[in-house]
């Protein structure tokens, strides 16, 4: 725990992602990635130089599958810690498993929860949004960037959401998966499996296969990859000169 708390603070430092009083809506999904992200800022709070307040905030897809006990788990988490989980309920999956049938179901979900988020944050007075992108998952959309739409891109650390003005951070930006995964098992987080029937079987589960195959031949691979998003000088792309008018 020590060493993350090290490395988040040291992220959300050289971001300038916390100012002093913000109110933090933090999304939480019940999966590994947001219950760390909690857990982490719930811990920093008591010793971080600037003060901040966070507010948990659950979106239900409307999965069918959900499971009720785990559900009731998580909110007896967070009441035991002294918060209330805000839960906004949605139509997201009749959206994205009727209407379109599945067609373009992850980005298009990923946009409608990021929605849904910002506006209850608005709504709960927060300024900003956490959620729990962490290292993998930076390197894997600069990959599906990359070679599904032909563009250098992936998410920024912070970036701000123009229709409601709330600030997107993501403090995990910089740790590794496996440590995330090995930090949830040690605090034996509740975790709510995801009832997504594509869960396991997106274009984002064939980048970690990509990455995975790579550090076989290459160790480190995915560590020059992280350094190459991160360090912005250390690139040489082509620049064309656009002709004077």
């Amino acid at each position: 725990m020590k060493r993350i708390l090290s490395e988040v603070r040291r992220t959300l430092q050289t971001y300038k992602m916390i100012e002093e009083n913000d109110r933090i809506a933090v999304g939480i999904s019940g999966g590994k990635d947001s219950m760390v992200l909690f857990a982490v800022l719930d811990e920093l709070r008591r010793f971080y130089p600037q003060k901040y307040t966070l507010v948990p905030v659950y979106v239900d897809m409307g999965f069918d599958r959900i499971n009720a006990e785990e559900k009731g788990r998580l909110h007896g988490y967070f009441a035991e810690k002294g918060y209330t989980l805000h839960e906004i309920n949605t139509q997201i999956a009749e959206i994205l498993f009727e209407a379109r049938e599945g067609k373009d179901a992850c980005s298009l979900c990923s946009k409608m929860r990021r929605g849904a988020l910002c506006n209850t944050a608005v709504e709960l007075g927060c300024n900003k949004l956490a959620l729990g992108h962490h290292a993998d998952d930076l390197v894997e959309t600069f990959l599906m960037s990359l070679l599904y739409e032909g563009r250098l891109a992936t998410f920024g650390a912070v970036s701000r959401m123009d229709k409601t003005g709330v600030s997107v951070i993501r403090p995990l930006v910089e740790i590794y998966e496996g440590s995330i995964r090995g930090l949830a098992e040690r605090l034996a987080l509740p975790i709510l499996h995801n009832p997504c029937p594509k869960d396991g079987h997106t274009t984002r589960e064939k980048m970690k296969e990509m990455v995975r195959n790579t550090c076989k031949v290459v160790p480190f691979a995915k560590d020059r990859m992280l350094d190459a998003l991160t360090h912005p000088e250390r690139n040489a792309l082509w620049e064309v000169e656009k002709d004077e008018e």
